[in-house]
C-alpha cells in the first residue's frame, strides 16, 4: 500500500540516476516492526444521578490525546453519547495506573477502562429505580490479565518511504517526502492516531539527520544541553509528510484490538531516509546523524576511490 501511494514503481533504482544542478536526489524505503506493550492498569467508573459518568484512571496525557480515546472508550462500553462521559486523570488519588511510554498507554489504560465500565454497564442492567446520591461504582484491575503471557508474537508494522536531496556542494541533506503505512490494530481515533504517526516519522528524521549527542570526556555529561546545540527538526524540515494504516482486526491483543503508535512511526524512518542518502549518492552512510560534515566527507572519499564497475 506504501508503494502504491509513493509512486515506488516509478523509481530508477540506479545509484544517482536522478540529479537537479549540484542537487542529487533519491527515494528510500525501510520496514519497521513494535512489539505489542500491555501493562497491568487499575480504573473506576461512575454512574451518577443525573444521567452523566466519571472515570477515573491515573493515566498521563502527554499530549497524545489520553483524555479523547479513553472518553471514546467508556462510552463505548457504556453505549452512551461521547459528551456523558468525563474522565479525571494524572493524579495519583486516582485509581494506580502505569506511566506514559514504550508504546503501552492507551492499551494498558483502555483495557482498564474497557473493564470498569463494561462491568458497570452490567450493574445498571440490573438494577431497578434511582440511583443514590453517590452514583453507583464499578472498578476494575488487570493485575494477571494483561501481563499474562501469551503464546502469539504480538507487533505493530509499519512501511516507511522517503524521498531526499542531497546538495554536492554544502553536503546538505533535505527530506522532500516521507510516507508511513501501518498495521497497528484498531485505530481509535484517526485525527489523534494521525498525529502521532506523523510526530513519530519527525522523530525520525531528526535521528536520521540532526539530533547526536557528544560525551564531554573531562566532566561525563553531553555538551548539547540545551535546544541551541541539539537539533530538533522544525515544520520547514520535512514539507510533505503523510501517514496511512490498514484496517487490521487482531483479536489475541486486549479487548480494544489495539496496538500502541506511538514508536512504530519512529523506528523505520531513520532507516528509510539513509536507504534514500544511498540511492541518491551511491554512497552507504552507517552512522546517523547525516551531517553536512559527513556527508561531504563520504561524497569525498567516494570520489577519490571510486568502487569498481560491476
Amino acid at each position: 500500500e506504501g508503494a502504491r501511494r509513493f509512486g515506488w514503481s516509478e523509481r530508477d533504482p540506479r545509484p544517482r540516476a536522478r540529479a537537479a544542478g549540484p542537487l542529487l536526489l533519491g527515494t528510500g524505503v525501510a520496514a519497521s516492526t513494535y512489539p505489542v506493550q500491555v501493562y497491568p492498569s487499575q480504573a473506576a467508573a461512575r454512574a451518577l444521578p443525573d444521567g452523566s459518568y466519571l472515570v477515573e484512571v491515573n493515566a498521563a496525557d502527554i499530549g497524545t490525546g489520553a483524555r479523547t480515546v479513553l472518553a471514546q472508550v467508556a462510552a463505548d462500553a457504556l453505549e452512551v453519547p461521547l459528551e456523558r462521559v468525563r474522565i479525571r486523570v494524572g493524579s495519583s488519588d486516582l485509581p494506580a495506573a502505569p506511566l506514559a511510554g514504550d508504546s503501552s498507554g492507551t492499551a494498558s489504560w483502555g483495557w482498564a477502562v474497557h473493564e470498569a465500565c463494561t462491568r458497570l454497564a452490567a450493574q445498571l442492567a440490573e438494577r431497578q429505580g434511582p440511583l443514590p446520591d453517590e452514583g453507583l461504582e464499578a472498578l476494575a484491575d488487570t493485575k494477571g490479565t494483561a501481563d499474562a503471557e501469551s503464546p502469539f508474537a504480538r507487533h505493530a508494522f509499519g512501511a516507511h518511504f522517503a524521498e531526499v536531496s542531497v546538495d554536492t556542494v554544502t553536503g546538505e541533506v533535505r527530506v522532500r517526502r516521507l510516507l508511513g503505512v501501518y498495521a497497528a490494530g484498531r485505530i481509535l481515533n484517526s485525527r489523534t492516531a494521525r498525529s502521532q504517526f506523523v510526530g513519530g516519522m519527525t522523530m525520525g528524521l531528526g535521528m536520521a539527520l540532526t539530533e547526536g549527542s557528544t560525551l564531554d570526556p573531562a566532566f561525563g555529561d553531553f555538551v548539547e544541553s540545551d535546544l541551541a546545540a541539539y537539533h530538533v527538526p522544525a515544520h520547514a524540515d520535512v514539507p510533505d509528510i503523510e501517514a496511512h494504516w490498514i484496517d487490521e482486526d487482531d483479536p489475541h491483543l486486549n479487548p480494544l484490538g489495539s496496538k500502541g503508535i506511538g514508536e512504530i512511526g519512529i523506528v523505520g524512518t531513520a532507516a528509510a531516509i539513509g536507504n534514500a542518502v544511498h540511492h541518491a549518492t551511491g554512497v552507504r552512510f552507517r552512522e546517523p546523524p547525516l551531517t553536512p560534515d559527513r556527508v561531504l566527507t563520504g561524497l569525498l572519499e567516494a570520489r577519490q576511490h571510486p568502487a569498481p564497475a560491476r
